[in-house]
């Protein structure tokens, strides 16, 4: 409940008015508390969530080897203070995952809100602050993770906190999990939650990382939700020949035969495949773009122009390109060890990203048939912890909410459903049948490109307006009539 409009209380007909004097009274006695809950303080709130984040940040927890049990740490003593009873779970020592649970009537299945205390680690020298201190400069906070992922940890802390401080009726479970070990293997983190702890975070929805408010010259340009994401698994190609003397070249030369295979990959667009959230994706993002930009999104299916559409965005936005197919990225290359050896091996390795569709299979035998080289050998690389699952639905309940918070918010912007190129433990989430989605602050496309380089920082404004995003959307989501 919002408010009362006065107005149409003036309207009523004078048969309804006493009845209708009964059921005010009677829902301003018994829900007025939600009047309050739903309007927050969002300056302090901001404030507060910024100060949870400089104290995340100050604590190192580059993975490896993590550390993350410090961060579970000082999260649970905060929530000890407002009387949130939370545990922290360890697979091994130090790696632990806090969850805390504030509970609803049950009328709906849970809410999770989480996101990962780990960082990649720095290149500390590169860097102009201490990327350990938790810099406020500019108007934003300086600080390995202020992006990823210790900026949405924090907001879903703040509004997991302020849900329990408002007292707000639920008719669903609010879950928080911070957890550990997403940057690389998860087996210490979600692999551990989801096999060993399930009971504790299932869940029907879940808000994660993985999207992005994007931003030019200082307005909002979209509000990117993602819904799915890409699949990370290894193709290692290898080559044998004969060692020998650096001075008698042999046409079985191991690295030239790698070479010629790696240059026919590299040079290979695999085929374009849309789903349901990147045709959304694309078609919304026609309505927003410049008139070149638009005309390549809306034609990249014409059967006349569509492979020269497509080359000119492989050219022109990578990031778009890698949307629409499974993408390989040649990104390591061995052989050899002095230079007038000719070496007997050599060995490439493939930054694969799969189509969460893609019969990988049939990809294998197609790779094959590109090289064509006897003397190539692929190999494909064990499947980690994120399988293919399907997309979460742009349909569902959640899904509108974050489309209409983001029209009250941001009317100028739109909702673009995306599908991460990277991966995320929303995977894991999303095979046991959670719609997750991602979400993400403010930022430019410049600011984006800070993610795991240096100088990582986050708008202090922006990270306010996200706050306050998020809280509207579990608010219409969760929260009772």
């Amino acid at each position: 409940m919002g408010h009362v409009d006065n107005d149409r209380m003036m309207t009523i007909p004078h048969s309804q008015d006493f009845m209708f004097r009964l059921l005010l009274a009677f829902l301003l006695t018994t829900a007025g508390c939600c009047v309050t809950a739903a309007q927050p303080d969002f300056e302090t709130a901001r404030n507060e969530t910024v100060s949870t984040l400089v104290g995340l940040i100050r604590i190192d927890t580059s993975n490896p080897p993590g550390n993350e049990s410090k961060a579970a740490e000082y999260l649970k003593s905060i929530l000890d203070q407002d009387g949130i009873p939370s545990e922290i779970l360890e697979k091994v020592p130090g790696r632990g995952n806090l969850v805390a649970r504030i509970k609803g009537n049950g009328k709906k299945r849970p809410l999770l809100l989480m996101g990962h205390t780990d960082v990649v680690g720095v290149e500390a020298k590169k860097w102009t602050v201490d990327p350990f201190a938790g810099v406020i400069q500019d108007g934003y906070v300086y600080g390995r993770g202020a992006l990823d992922d210790k900026g949405m940890t924090a907001v879903c802390f703040q509004v997991f906190r302020l849900l329990k401080k408002t007292g707000v009726n639920l008719d669903r479970d609010v879950i928080f999990l911070a957890e550990a070990a997403e940057e690389g293997s998860p087996v210490e983190g979600i692999d551990f939650m989801v096999s060993k702890h399930w009971d504790k975070i299932e869940c029907e929805f879940a808000l994660n990382e993985g999207g992005s408010i994007i931003t030019t010259n200082g307005v909002v340009q979209y509000v990117g939700v993602a819904t799915t994401e890409k699949v990370p698994r290894l193709i290692f190609l290898s080559a044998k020949g004969v060692s020998g003397h650096g001075s008698r070249p042999r046409l079985d030369n191991a690295i030239v035969h790698l070479c010629s295979a790696v240059a026919k990959v590299g040079e290979w667009q695999p085929p374009m495949r849309l789903n349901e959230t990147t045709r959304t994706f694309f078609d919304r993002l026609s309505k927003i773009s410049p008139p070149a930009e638009a005309f390549l999104y809306q034609h990249l299916e014409d059967p006349a122009i569509g492979a020269l559409v497509q080359d000119k965005l492989r050219a022109s936005h990578p990031g778009h390109n890698s949307m629409l197919r499974t993408s390989i990225s040649p990104n390591i290359i061995r052989a050899g060890f002095r230079y007038n050896v000719i070496p007997a091996d050599a060995t490439a390795t493939l930054d694969v990203r799969w189509l969460p569709d893609e019969n990988v299979d049939a990809f294998v035998k197609t790779l094959k048939d590109l090289i064509n080289d006897p003397a190539i050998e692929i190999t494909l690389a064990e499947p980690g912890s994120r399988k293919p699952a399907a997309p979460s639905s742009i349909q569902t309940d959640l899904f509108r909410t974050l489309e209409q918070v983001q029209r009250q918010m941001f009317p100028d912007a739109v909702t673009l459903p995306t599908m991460l190129t990277g991966a995320t433990d929303s995977a894991q989430l999303r095979e046991k049948g959670v719609q997750a989605y991602g979400l993400g602050p403010l930022l430019s496309e410049e600011e984006s490109a800070r993610v795991h380089g240096n100088d990582e920082r986050v708008q202090i404004e922006g990270l306010g307006k996200f706050f306050q995003y998020v809280y509207q959307t579990v608010i219409a989501v969760a929260a009772s009539p």
